[in-house]
């Protein structure tokens, strides 16, 4: 397992392609969910140093706050309500360049401008969600998206 990490300052996909194998590496051997989710987690605020960063569960019908490193967040989501619960309802990853523009928005930190939640899958399930916060509008793109999900593609699922 790895100590520590080694963060790498460069182009946005550099950053990506440095993590991606340090993060494979803190979830080798390691079953344990919340060990693995708190550990994506901290990984990734440490290389991009997000707002916010962390892990909504499903749980019956609803999203619960799991592993994360960033302010206080929203305990419990709604399928469908706000950025997580409609990534979770359409079943894949959302980009939101402005936070204040989307309908039905959770404003947990009116820090947060900009946001990308990426579905964690089981099987064709949902199983909770990636969700990622900046206080920059516009922040996110296709290159987040194409890493964040083979980054959830990692987690161990027993």
């Amino acid at each position: 397992m790895a100590e520590d990490l080694s963060i790498l300052k460069g182009s946005k996909q550099e950053q990506y392609e440095s993590i991606l194998p340090q993060i494979e590496g803190l979830l080798t051997g390691e079953n344990n969910l919340i060990a693995n989710l708190a550990n994506i987690s901290a990984a990734l605020k440490e290389q991009f140093n997000w707002w916010w960063v962390g892990f909504y569960w499903v749980q019956e019908d609803e999203l619960v706050l799991g592993p994360f490193q960033g302010p206080v967040a929203c305990i419990r989501i709604k399928k469908g309500r706000g950025v997580c619960g409609a990534a979770w309802e359409q079943g894949k990853t959302l980009i939101v360049d402005d936070v204040e523009k989307f309908p039905g928005h959770i404003a947990c930190s009116s820090a947060s401008k900009s946001e990308i939640v990426v579905p964690v899958f089981k099987n064709g399930t949902i199983l909770g969600v990636l969700d990622v916060d900046s206080e920059r509008s516009a922040h996110f793109d296709e290159t987040d998206q194409q890493y964040l999900e083979k980054i959830v593609a990692l987690i161990p699922h027993n």
